[in-house]
């Protein structure tokens, strides 16, 4: 009778706000228990020893030449029999080429390739990975960057082409170095979002991206597809864009296995951060349509769901059901996110999940709305 008479109380407003919350919490339930919990529960292999085809490792680099020289070595100390590293020097005037030539005296799998001012020449990163690929001896490629380091010398047998030759596709995973500030917090959470979401969906059989810090696939694939032609106009999206046109439920799988993630120098200023998810926004608009409509709806979903929370809790009938509504939401999300946060090399920042989740929340609004009114964006 308690229950009813609460009903009863109810006006239209407010009995249209909580079927919306409701619906909104129902929605937001199939992204983290139908989505992000097959993750969560995946059992990882060990990483396969059996190395057999050869490989071609690819980095480009703008500018690079201290990273270069902190982080290329341990490319070079992988454990993996046959492997080249082809390093791409796109228009470097840094010493960029200087340290590239004392290290091809160094290390004999190495082989440079320089992308020149004044040459025929698409500007952007699409046409120094092109040039790359071009450049590899061997069909498997692994990509990453510049400012990156394997998590261990078995990274390479990690990413090594699967023995089902129906793959084409491995995405991997990279996450950022720690630092002391809240900029790097949220950097490493939404890189943390970012990784559950584009891995557990590729386990859901549906991958629609990945990100070259940390992916490989095949040299016959990318010509067959025409590499880059269809999206070649867009300063961005020479990981994303490629897997999302060219991943299938049959040909990707995932690398999770912590010696082969790649540790990545995150942004150390909110206005690089902003630049690098402009571009980041900028790519996402041209994925196929189905993976447009299921990522915008994801943010859209729980943007209402912490809207229309904060906005039942003061209406005095219904604040204490929006209360609760979302302490189970959180109570939901506690079970799968700090688990996936330890595994993907984030523990530490589950004790802060609640407080990076809203922070989170604000700041892709933000990035959304920003990105309607700034349209300008490059590589580096």
């Amino acid at each position: 009778m308690l229950a009813l008479k609460y009903i009863v109380e109810f006006n239209i407003l407010e009995i249209c706000l909580l079927a919306a919350l409701g619906l909104c919490f129902l929605i937001h339930l199939y992204y983290v228990l139908g989505v992000h919990l097959k993750l969560a529960s995946y059992h990882v292999n060990e990483v396969n020893n059996a190395n057999t085809a050869p490989i071609t490792v690819i980095i480009c680099a703008r500018n690079e030449r201290e990273n270069l020289e902190k982080y290329l070595p341990s490319i070079f100390e992988q454990d993996y029999p046959n492997f080249e590293v082809v390093v791409v020097n796109d228009r470097s005037w840094d010493g960029t080429a200087d340290l590239l030539e004392e290290l091809e005296k160094q290390y004999a799998n190495l082989k440079v390739v320089h992308v020149r001012e004044g040459e025929k020449f698409i500007a952007g990163k699409k046409f120094a990975v092109t040039m790359g690929i071009k450049a590899a001896s061997y069909d498997w490629l692994v990509f990453t960057d510049a400012d990156c380091q394997p998590a261990s010398k078995n990274w390479l047998q990690g990413m090594q082409k699967p023995s089902d030759d129906s793959v084409e596709i491995v995405l991997g995973y990279s996450p950022y170095f720690k630092k002391r500030s809240l900029l790097n917090a949220l950097i490493r959470f939404e890189t943390f979002f970012t990784a559950v979401n584009y891995l557990s969906f590729a386990l859901k059989g549906m991958p629609y991206m990945g990100v070259g810090r940390n992916m490989a696939y095949q040299k016959s694939l990318f010509f067959k597809s025409k590499g880059f032609a269809a999206h070649m106009h867009i300063p961005s999206g020479d990981d994303d864009l490629f897997v999302n046109a060219n991943a299938t439920p049959v040909n990707t799988v995932i690398q999770i296995h912590k010696d082969t993630h790649v540790w990545s120098e995150p942004k150390t200023s909110f206005l690089t951060y902003l630049r690098q998810k402009k571009r980041h926004v900028g790519a996402g608009k041209f994925y196929k349509t189905k993976h447009k409509f299921i990522l915008s709806a994801q943010i859209a979903i729980q943007f209402a769901f912490y809207a229309l929370a904060i906005t039942l809790v003061c209406f005095p009938n219904t604040h204490f059901i929006a209360v609760g509504v979302f302490l189970l939401s959180l109570i939901v999300r506690c079970f799968v996110y700090p688990k996936l946060l330890k595994r993907l090399n984030y523990g530490e920042l589950r004790w802060w999940f609640p407080i990076l989740d809203i922070i989170l929340m604000v700041f892709l609004v933000f990035n959304a709305i920003l990105s309607i009114f700034v349209k300008k964006v490059a590589w580096k």
